[in-house]
């Protein structure tokens, strides 16, 4: 049973610098869009009550209230699932934010990105750091108690130290989740043409992290997933879904899903995705081996790790003898790490994790 539901907003008022993602500085296009992502949800979704309900972007916070409220009203929901907008903060007023909670939206994303407003300048966002202090202090008037803050670290013209800066000042906020991700250039986004000249380089990058995890660990956040860092009780459980390769709908011009063994894909062009939304452009039928892949992959992710009987149970296998050469080389290394139920990344694992996890696939 699906009890876990995605919906991609692809709204944008204009494409950050950064920003590769499937975003259509368009919002004009929202009431046509609206009615096809109605459509979707209508023929796809089978009526279970969801645990949780995300709303990624794009600019989900670009929806209108009624908007919102009209998707929301279109899944079996109750005041315990997880109903999550990721906010951009230079659009959201305190009456919004009233009433998306009186919608049943229970926890907001806020893209911070960086307190420091010359950066955000220089990386195309359209706030001020003032501007996200005040919507926390809005969210927290309008009854939000679960709260995220997303940072970018590696940014052009940052140091260790200004990042550092940027966490203390987002813990000093009292928000509940943080989420970190190091600045990728992609192919599609505005700096992959004109590359900034004063980008952190690698070394940099992983002394940010690194400090972000001796920072905030004794400020009282749990880190639960290798981008994540929670109060007790408030990791993501949206996101912990995925990293447990369990499945969930997605809904939406390129929003992905993962049902059984069937992971599809939805039309990336907003006029193709309108004009078809019940149809998905690709679908591919997992292998249990690909599933099993996946499983590891995404279940090193999570800081607990791999949980050996689960994985054994699930797959008939014998973990520790299938990948017995791998796991004793990075076990030798210090990159992994043995627990009570398996294997974990270590942090000087987690910044090679790519090469890691290479190896376990056949």
């Amino acid at each position: 049973m699906v009890k876990n539901v995605y919906i991609h907003v692809p709204f944008c008022r204009q494409k950050c610098r950064y920003c590769s993602f499937i975003s259509y500085p368009a919002p004009e296009r929202k009431p046509d869009y609206l009615r096809a992502l109605e459509a979707e949800i209508t023929s796809g979704y089978h009526g279970e009550h969801l645990e949780t309900l995300y709303f990624g972007g794009g600019t989900p916070s670009l929806l209108a209230p009624q908007e919102l409220e009209r998707i929301i009203g279109l899944f079996q929901t109750s005041e315990n699932t997880e109903i999550t907008v990721e906010v951009n903060p230079e659009n959201i007023t305190a009456e919004y934010l009233d009433h998306i909670r009186q919608c049943g939206v229970n926890r907001i994303s806020i893209g911070c990105q960086t307190f420091d407003d010359k950066i955000l300048v220089n990386i195309g966002r359209r706030h001020s750091s003032k501007q996200v202090e005040a919507v926390l202090k809005s969210a927290r008037s309008a009854g939000f108690k679960n709260i995220s803050l997303d940072f970018i670290y590696g940014l052009p013209g940052q140091n260790a130290g200004d990042f550092l800066s940027d966490l203390k000042h987002g813990t000093d906020l009292g928000v509940e989740h943080i989420s970190l991700y190091g600045l990728k250039i992609d192919e599609g986004c505005y700096f992959y043409l004109h590359r900034p000249d004063n980008l952190p380089d690698d070394d940099i990058q992983a002394e940010m992290y690194l400090n972000a995890i001796s920072f905030l660990e004794p400020a009282g956040f749990k880190h639960y997933e290798i981008s994540n860092f929670a109060k007790p009780g408030y990791e993501s459980r949206h996101n912990l879904n995925y990293w447990s390769n369990n499945s969930y709908y997605g809904f939406g011009a390129a929003a992905h899903g993962y049902i059984g063994n069937v992971r599809y894909f939805n039309r990336e062009n907003l006029d193709e995705y309108i004009a078809n939304p019940c149809e998905h452009a690709d679908r591919k039928i997992l292998t249990n081996q690909e599933i099993l892949e996946e499983e590891i992959f995404l279940g090193f992710r999570k800081m607990d790790g791999i949980n050996v009987r689960s994985v054994n149970e699930k797959f008939s296998i014998d973990f520790d003898k299938q990948y017995k050469k791998v796991i004793d080389k990075y076990l030798m290394y210090g990159y992994l790490a043995k627990t009570s139920g398996g294997y974990k990344l270590t942090n000087s694992g987690i910044l090679v994790s790519n090469f890691i996890l290479a190896d376990f696939l056949q």
